[in-house]
């Protein structure tokens, strides 16, 4: 379980996470939905131990992440965020197999070469393993980011704005392989995402933020009210109901 115990963050005099208290990783996919500047990459920021809180506490299946160590937290937690800075000349193959770091330090043995060969598998990326990163489209880039990550072999999965530069296609491929993955692997995803659809469509439950705080937490379905999501992003919505699903309108 993933827990912020009155976790909150200030720039200044400037509050961008404020007392906030919530878990993860019950669901299979937990998606992280508010405005910009609510604070959801601030929260995956304290998660990952990217950034500290200026109050209080974050675990990871009990280990606080201030005090646990760097290798054990990257055995069952990997977060892969939007600003990724990794050389583009790597091929597809460097890259996933940095996945396996925490467990081979740079020496890789046959069991690290094992679950790099099913990453790559996985993802459908064997035709493109031999490529640089800037050679391929973004859809294929994305897919090769998320490889590492499967590759690190961890209980929770991060992700942060997996969708942005992406098209209409490439992004509801990601999503589609994401609950895939959560599905047919058992992993814990916790994704950032500004389209609440794709959110209300792919995740098992949905958590909105704004002005720091979490506002509404609770299955997809439930999320999918005017009202709520009124309330989230300060905008009018409509909720339709089309093929079962409820889809989310948004007006000026």
């Amino acid at each position: 379980m993933i827990a912020l115990e009155n976790a909150s963050k200030r720039y200044g005099g400037t509050t961008v996470l404020d007392d906030v208290t919530v878990s993860f990783g019950k669901e299979g996919i937990t998606a992280l939905i508010g405005p910009n500047g609510a604070g959801k990459s601030t929260l995956f920021g304290l998660i990952g131990r990217l950034i500290k809180p200026d109050a209080g506490r974050v675990t990871v299946d009990g280990q606080d992440v201030s005090t646990a160590s760097s290798s054990e937290l990257a055995k069952v937690l990997a977060v892969l965020r939007q600003d990724s800075h990794i050389a583009a000349r790597l091929t597809v193959q460097d890259l996933v197999e940095f996945g396996r770091f925490p467990h081979s330090k740079g020496r890789l043995t046959v069991d690290d070469r094992t679950h790099i060969e099913r990453a790559i598998a996985y993802l459908d990326l064997e035709p493109y393993r031999a490529r640089f990163l800037d050679e391929l489209s973004g859809g294929q880039r994305q897919r090769a980011f998320i490889a590492m990550v499967l590759a690190q072999d961890t209980k929770y999965v991060l992700l942060d704005e997996p969708l942005n530069n992406l098209d209409l296609r490439h992004q509801t491929a990601i999503m589609k392989l994401v609950r895939r993955m959560a599905d047919e692997l058992g992993l814990r995803v916790i994704v950032v995402l500004h389209d609440i659809n794709f959110a209300a469509t792919y995740a098992d439950r949905i958590v909105a933020m704004r002005d720091g705080r979490i506002v509404a937490d609770a299955p997809s379905g439930e999320i999918m009210r005017p009202d709520v999501l009124e309330a989230v992003y300060d905008t009018a919505v409509d909720v339709r109901e089309i093929d079962g699903r409820p889809v989310a309108l948004y007006y000026r």
